[in-house]
């Protein structure tokens, strides 16, 4: 069994969003791109989506591609799925890529935000579709946005609010940085409103020899709005932990 790569995706997308990625590293290692349950073509419809529960699908999909390890690499969400999977199945991972993300819980008025944002996509529909968070920076093109917008309306209102309602109740995971003992990546970006510098830099120190990298001029969504410049930095990262040769 080879080792190879996972790509978890971030909210409220599916695992499209990593297509530049996929045709980059295809070929030069096993990959696996799941769609979380209820996103993309996943059909199972929890009422609330946790991060354990995006860690699975995550293992499934590592299984079904034969593979022995993984580089975990998530995006926002994803990140949050990629330090749950760490938890539940260290054994399993190769290396760590965590972009765009931070590993703190919500406090109660983020948990809040969250649960509104549920209630109203329930009531509503998928009301992200058209009026989506900062995703992108200022600079973003608007055929970027259209794609963007495009991957969040094929999503169910019901499976985004599910996700809403996992990301609040997911834990602390700060605690867990201490003990990551494989090769990580944390990247960020100069233009992420979303998740900031300040929220996900700390974790450069809190992982040891951790690669901490900044991405300047992107948004949130920097695998999508620098994919060349992501996938430079992944590349480094899975030479590190022994994917593909350098």
């Amino acid at each position: 069994m080879a080792n190879g790569i996972l790509f978890l995706h971030a909210f409220p997308l599916d695992s499209s969003m990593w297509d530049a990625q996929v045709k980059e590293f295809s070929g030069k290692a096993p990959i696996a791109a799941p769609d979380f349950p209820g996103f993309g073509s996943n059909t199972e419809s929890p009422s609330v989506m946790t991060m354990d529960d995006a860690a699975d699908a995550g293992l499934k999909a590592i299984d079904a591609a034969g593979m022995e390890k993984a580089v975990v690499v998530g995006l926002s969400m994803g990140g949050y799925a990629a330090l749950a999977f760490w938890r539940n199945y260290s054994e399993r991972v190769a290396g760590l890529v965590l972009a765009n993300t931070r590993s703190g819980s919500d406090d109660e008025a983020g948990q809040q935000r969250r649960k509104d944002l549920a209630a109203r996509l329930k009531a509503e529909g998928n009301i992200l579709a058209d009026n989506p968070p900062a995703l992108l920076s200022a600079n973003a093109s608007p055929e970027m946005w259209d794609r963007v917008k495009g991957i969040i309306r094929k999503q169910k209102p019901a499976s985004i609010a599910a996700a809403s309602l996992g990301m609040g109740e997911r834990e602390d995971y700060t605690g867990d940085l201490l003990h990551v003992f494989v090769p990580t990546l944390i990247i960020t970006s100069s233009g992420d409103t979303v998740i900031p510098p300040a929220a996900t830099n700390p974790m450069g120190s809190q992982v040891r020899g951790a690669d901490l990298q900044m991405i300047e001029g992107a948004g949130h969504l920097s695998n999508i709005e620098a994919p060349e410049k992501f996938n430079e930095l992944l590349k480094g990262l899975l030479v590190r932990a022994k994917v593909i040769e350098a």
